[in-house]
Parts: structure tokens; sequence; C-alpha cells
């Protein structure tokens, strides 16, 4: 995927220098004169303050030479490794950064966090290999960057990988060990739905990377997001490893009441999969960066919710209390799905976000857009709390967020396939009731728990399955020794043209839930 289509999206942003509000680096003082070590609380502290006046729309003007770069031109300018920061104290993180340039034209002040003493990096031209990018004129030291970026020895303990960038708006994107780039996290979304007027892009503005000890297994980066409707600070505790973990820390000040709000939103991108080829003209069976929605409900129900690439805007929002956890995950980690041998989408991680504590009630929501191309980012997920944020209150929220594989999240069957059919053949009484454009097929595959032990008889299991507004005409039930589990065939009928269902399924043996629940919606033609 093309970086410059997948961001696009991030171009009107703003973002202003701090000390145009007034808000310079430097520690807060419990005593007068006596400097308190750089913390979190300092973070805070600003955010407050900028949230108590208007939001700067206007984005500062860069030099004209670095204005006008293009993408190759931008994309040409490269941070020399030898002068990445962190490593001078023998830490396991690299610290580089992101010239400005092309879309990324939103300044970034980047601290160094010293034995409590923060200090600006300042900008440097002998940072970056230039490439065949030509600027005629010296840049300013205050010019600030694009974004950072944290390198890691993630898959060897002798070479360093790429282990998580902060680039554009509040966006994110990290990975865990023998991992490729796909789905992107972000600070804080703001009227996903665009209802009322056009999504809002908080930026991170200020970042503070603490300089780690030597033998550290984690790396703090503090950061100061500023939007129209609020400001945050926000805390990333970084912990590489098989499934690197970001542990957030965030206190928001609403500017305005906040009543669109999506916390620890998830974006990624459906294009085609083997619940929907409508798309395909392509050797490649599969694109996708995640192929499924999953939700560990407060109830203790594990929802399974598979990715569509819809014909016109769709919202789903999954009502809860006190959420254990969701994510958009890449469950197919087969590479003969996708056989794309430069994009590797079979190693595209997964996250879920794991909260801290009780967020109380709301609902997970679930965006999907329409794409006719691989390169645009069209799903988010988020949590939306029931209860809006009042302007001028603080609310204080910590999470987690991890990398994951195609390994099931929970002890249970999952389900590993999702196909669609006409719905012929079925074995009721009324043939011609399940037959037509009105009646649809759903065969999903469960696998892992203990379904092996039930595929010799398959007739100990039922399934339960239920539609909104539709009727199941039959359900069946067959070992699949290619999964080592069960697939499960759902047929349903609804009454008119246009009418959609919710449908939900799970296996079940005597009394003892066997599954996750499989979630998805139809729209009959």
């Amino acid at each position: 995927m093309t970086e410059p289509n997948r961001r696009a999206v991030i171009t009107g942003l703003s973002v202003t220098s701090l000390a145009a509000t007034g808000l310079l680096s430097g520690a807060a003082s419990a005593q007068p004169g006596v400097p308190q070590p750089f913390g979190f609380a300092d973070v805070e502290r600003r955010a407050r303050d900028l949230s108590k006046v208007p939001h700067a729309a206007k984005a500062p003007n860069l030099p004209p030479a670095i204005a006008r770069l293009d993408y190759d031109a931008w994309r040409d300018i490269r941070f020399k490794p030898d002068k990445a920061f962190l490593g001078a104290e023998g830490s396991p993180f690299r610290l580089q950064l992101f010239h400005l340039g092309f879309l990324y034209d939103r300044p970034v002040t980047v601290n160094l966090v010293r034995g409590g003493v923060a200090t600006p990096i300042a900008y440097q031209a002998s940072l970056f290999d230039m490439g065949r990018t030509k600027v005629d004129k010296p840049l300013p030291v205050d010019l600030g960057f694009a974004g950072l970026r944290i390198h890691s020895f993630l898959n060897s303990p002798s070479l360093l990988d790429e282990l998580i960038v902060f680039l554009g708006a509040s966006y994110y994107r990290f990975l865990g060990r023998d991992e490729r780039y796909g789905l992107s996290a972000r600070g804080l979304a703001v009227n996903v739905e665009g209802e009322g007027g056009p999504e809002e892009f908080p930026v991170f503005r200020e970042f503070w990377v603490s300089m780690p000890e030597a033998n550290a297994d984690a790396l703090v980066v503090d950061a100061l997001l500023d939007g129209p409707g609020l400001t945050g600070a926000f805390r990333f505790t970084v912990h590489p490893g098989d499934e690197t973990t970001v542990a957030v820390q965030t206190t928001l000040y609403p500017r305005t009441d906040l009543t669109t709000l999506g916390l620890a939103p998830l974006t990624s991108m459906f294009f085609i999969g083997e619940n929907d080829r409508r798309h395909s003209d392509d050797y490649r069976p599969e694109l996708h960066d995640s192929d499924g929605l999953q939700i560990a409900a407060g109830s203790g129900e594990w929802l399974w919710r598979p990715l569509d690439n819809p014909k016109e805007r769709r919202i789903s929002s999954f009502f809860d209390t006190d959420p254990k956890g969701f994510g958009l995950l890449q469950r197919d980690r087969r590479f003969e799905s996708y056989q794309d041998l430069e994009a590797a989408y079979h190693r595209r991680p997964g996250y879920f976000v794991e909260p801290d504590g009780a967020w109380g009630e709301g609902a997970v929501m679930l965006m999907e857009l329409p794409t006719d191309t691989e390169t645009n980012d069209n799903i988010v997920a988020c949590w939306r709390p029931r209860q809006p944020y009042a302007a001028g209150e603080a609310v204080r929220l910590s999470y987690r967020v991890r990398s994951v594989g195609g390994d099931a999240l929970h002890p249970g069957a999952c389900v590993v396939n999702t196909f669609g059919a006409a719905a012929t053949a079925s074995g009721t009484a009324k043939a011609d009731e399940v037959k037509g454009a009105l009646s649809r097929r759903f065969l999903v595959d469960f696998a892992g728990g203990d379904l092996a032990y039930y595929g010799a008889d398959p007739s100990r299991v039922e399934v339960i399955a239920s539609a909104s507004n539709a009727k199941v005409t039959a359900t069946s039930l067959v070992a699949n020794p290619h999964t080592g589990g069960l697939r499960a065939a759902i047929d349903v009928t609804v009454s008119t043209p246009g009418q959609e269902t919710d449908l939900r399924a799970f296996l079940r043996a005597g009394g003892r839930t066997l599954s996750e629940t499989w979630v998805y919606p139809w729209i009959a033609a």
C-alpha cells in the first residue's frame, strides 16, 4: 500500500508551536527556584492550559523549499541511522525523526528527557540524507519534524528493527516479532460518522522521549494532543516482544461537550476476503489488513464479526458495559490466502485493546466504508462512551494495546472462515421458501477449543442461531478435517428485498458453550 493514499485524510489538519501559546518546555516547580524533574504531570498541565485557549486552526508556513516537496522528493529524505538518539548510554532503543514535507507539513516538537530535564531536539540538516532532494538555503533550527520512530532489537539480539512510529495526526503503528505494518492505532477519534460536520483529527503536537537505561525492557513516550474539541496528555509505555504491548495513560481536557468521541480507535483496510469477493479481478484471493472485529464483552461473551467491503457506509454498534477488550485482527495467517510476496498480508498484526478499569456503558462502534482499492483505509473501530464528556471536566483513562497474531484470544473455539452461498438443497419441507434472492446460506467454520473432541460425532453439538427481522430456516453441522473443527450451515430468509438482518450463531454441547459468537449483517438483494 502507498502511504500517501492511506493517510491523505490527515492533510487538512493544523498545528501550532507551543511557543505560540506561551507553553514552553521546562519542568514545573513545586517551590520557587527549585526545578522538579520532568514528568507526566507537566504534560497534563500543558494540556489543561492549552484547553483554555481557542484552538489554532492555521498551520505555520513552511519554508518554500519544504512546502513544495512531492511524495518522491520527501521520501528521498532519510534519517541517518548513525545519528539516532538514545544509544549513547547503551539502551536497546534508537530514536529517528521524520523530515517535514509532502503531506506531513505540521511541525512537531520532539524532546529528549535526561535526568528529568526535557530538551528539544534542534533541527539540523546533517541529521538527514537528503538524497536527490535539494534545499538551497539553510533551514531554521526550530523547524521541527514530521514525527518519530523507534527501533529496537525486536527480531534479533544483533539487528535493530523498526518497533513503533508516530506520524500524522494522532496515528501510531507498532510491531510484534516477525510482523509487517498493516493497521494503525490513534490517540482519539472525533465524529468518525461525520454527523453535523466533518470528522476532527486531533494531532500530537509535541513529544517527550525519556532516555531509557541500558537494561530497559520498555520505552516511555509522552505526547501532547490538540484538536478543535479537546486537548490531551498521553503516555505510551512500549514493551517490545512476541506481542508488543503499548500501555496508554491519558488525561483529556474537553473544550466542548464531546458527544461523538471514539476512545482507543483502530483504523484498517478490508478490500476482499472469502466472504466478499464482489470487487475482485485479482490473482490474489484476499486483500485486507484485518479480517474481523473481536470483542470480549463485559458479560464474558466473546464476539467475532467478519469485516466486509459494503456497497454503502455501514455503522454497527455493539452495546456493552465495562468491556474486557476489542480489536481488529488478522486471523487468517496463511500465505495461500493472499498470494502476495511483497505486501505479506499474512504477517500483518492485529491490535487488541484491553481497558484498565471500568469504562462504564457504551458501545464498540465499527464503521465500514466502501472502497475500490486496497490503498484506502476503510475500517474504523473504537469505544463510544454512552455519556458525553462535558467541557472543562478532565477525563482520565488507561488501557493496553497488544499486537496479536492469529491465535485465539480465548480458550473456546473461534471462527476461521465465513462463506456465503445460495440457500438451495436446504432439506426443509418448503424448499421454495429458502430459494432466491430473499434467502442466503452462510457457512461458518469453527475450530479450536474442544471441537476436535466432537469431530467424530458432530451430532452431539448444536448450532444456536438467530436472526433479527428474519427467519432461520435450517441449520446443520459437519466435521471439517481441514480445520480440525466443525462447519455450520445456516439458512436465513427475509420477507422483502432490501431487508437487513443481523445474524448470530455459536456452538453448544449440553449446557456448555463451545465457541465464540459469530455475528454478521446481511442485506437481501
